[in-house]
């Protein structure tokens, strides 16, 4: 008998263990729950927001989980065909939040299941307003204002699955690898284009440039040279006019300073030698300081042959 009690106390209390926990769940921070009777959300407390352990009949009530954090959605790369006729390749992503779970749990049931349909929407959403943009607008003027109309619309679609679209980007906006490599090339082509004209201007600048200073060059160099030989010439013309007053007042010291010049000139060192006789009239200074002619050359035999003055190379 005694075996027999324990076996009943414990399979009684095995019952109430099970009840216990059939009758008990818990909701996490990042969850939230639907408590549903025979698939439908029972009345009063169907919805359950509040983190916390909570209550629900075993055996005929079940719980199910959702998220209540913002969910990513990444979407395949697709190709858009833009307004002007330029094919773009796409990647963009949505973040949302489930608002109606109830709304949520009975069209799509899980979230794998709403990003399934969700993809779907995103991508005719993208399609459908890039569509309407030209490849400027795209990737630069009107970004920001496209995908706040492809969450707007992916929103309006995601209200019937019980979600509310938070945001959506624009990865990247590229074009196909192929037309890249064309455009990449096109732009190749034109940037040594441009760099050519703008050598070529270069080069003519650098002519101009050179051009007007050799042109100065030669005015400066002509300018310079009228004013040395005006000078040069005021220069002689003082020089001549000294020599003709020095001349005027004395003429004998005069014809003196001019022979102690041609004795400078003509006697320096160089490759022509000179034979002149020294009763020459050349030397007429070096016998007297008056330049009289010596009483040796005065007496000299009539019909004596005169010195010969020879230049010898």
């Amino acid at each position: 008998m005694r075996n027999v009690s324990i076996f009943v106390v414990a399979t009684v209390a095995i019952l109430v263990l099970i009840i216990v926990s059939g009758a008990v769940f818990t909701v996490q921070q990042t969850q939230q729950a639907l408590v549903l009777r025979f698939g439908e959300p029972v009345a009063g407390r169907g919805l359950v927001t509040k983190p916390g352990l909570h209550f629900k009949l075993p055996f005929i009530e079940n719980v199910v989980y959702l998220d209540n954090r913002i969910l990513d959605l990444e979407a395949p790369k697709q190709e858009v065909l833009a307004s002007d006729n330029t094919r773009i390749e796409v990647d963009s992503f949505l973040r949302y939040r489930i608002v109606d779970p109830l709304k949520f749990y009975q069209t799509v049931g899980s979230v794998e299941r709403a990003n399934g349909q969700l993809g779907f929407v995103l991508n005719s959403a993208v399609r459908r307003v890039l569509g309407e943009a030209n490849l400027t607008q795209i990737v630069r003027d009107d970004r920001s204002a496209l995908m706040q109309r492809i969450r707007d619309q992916v929103g309006a679609e995601g209200a019937r699955l019980g979600v509310s679209a938070v945001d959506v980007r624009l990865r990247r906006a590229d074009l196909p690898r192929q037309i890249s490599e064309r455009v990449y090339a096109r732009m190749q082509t034109e940037r040594a284009r441009e760099a050519a004209e703008f050598r070529a201007q270069g080069s003519e600048q650098a002519q101009k440039i050179v051009a007007a200073a050799d042109r100065n060059v030669v005015v400066l160099r002509g300018d310079a040279q009228r004013q040395a030989d005006q000078t040069r010439g005021e220069g002689d013309a003082e020089r001549n006019r000294i020599f003709a007053e020095a001349f005027g007042k004395d003429p004998a010291f005069f014809a003196f300073f001019r022979s102690m010049q041609a004795y400078e000139a003509g006697l320096k060192a160089a490759d022509t030698r000179m034979v002149v006789s020294p009763k020459s009239e050349f030397f007429r200074f070096f016998g007297s300081s008056k330049g009289e002619a010596p009483q040796a050359a005065a007496s000299a035999p009539t019909g004596a042959a005169p010195a010969a003055a020879t230049a010898v190379e």
